[in-house]
């Protein structure tokens, strides 16, 4: 009970040495944001002509004819797949740096918690993310591990 309204109790202040700071990370996270939405485009443009591409390769080849839809299906997908994973981390980093520029302008508490909030949701994502990854690298290794058992 008494940890419960020291937490409760626990105030902690952004004062005039630490703005600067807060202003510069907000100005990085800004930029990373939109090279995170550049990269988004980048990717699904990728996506789209990547398909175009194998489409003409299987028309260029009638032996590449069966696969080339699904090519095509697969790397469209595949691209546009991964700019939707990309884009949620840069929307979340965009928000926190438009936040937190207005919450040391404007000296605005709410803004300042909800800036906080969209970097934790950023943080969030990519812990998430690569607890994800690393799981697909761990099944592959055990995978190799057993096809290699079995082989040798």
């Amino acid at each position: 009970m008494d940890e419960n309204i020291i937490h409760n109790n626990f105030l902690l202040q952004v004062d005039n040495g630490n703005t600067p700071y807060l202003m510069e990370a907000a100005k990085w996270a800004k930029f990373l944001s939109i090279i995170g939405f550049i990269i988004c485009g980048l990717l699904v443009l990728t996506g789209v002509f990547s398909g175009s591409f194998f489409a003409s390769l299987a028309r260029a080849d009638s032996e590449l004819n069966a696969m080339g839809s699904v090519g095509t299906a697969f790397f469209t997908v595949w691209f546009v797949l991964c700019a939707l994973l990309y884009f949620f981390p840069s929307y979340y980093l965009f928000n926190f740096a438009s936040k937190m520029q207005i919450a040391v302008k404007n000296n605005d508490q709410i803004s300042l918690n909800d800036s906080f909030k969209s970097l934790k949701s950023c943080l969030k994502f990519w812990g998430i993310l690569l607890i994800i990854i690393l799981c697909f690298y761990a099944l592959a290794m055990v995978f190799a591990m057993l096809g290699s058992a079995l082989i040798g």
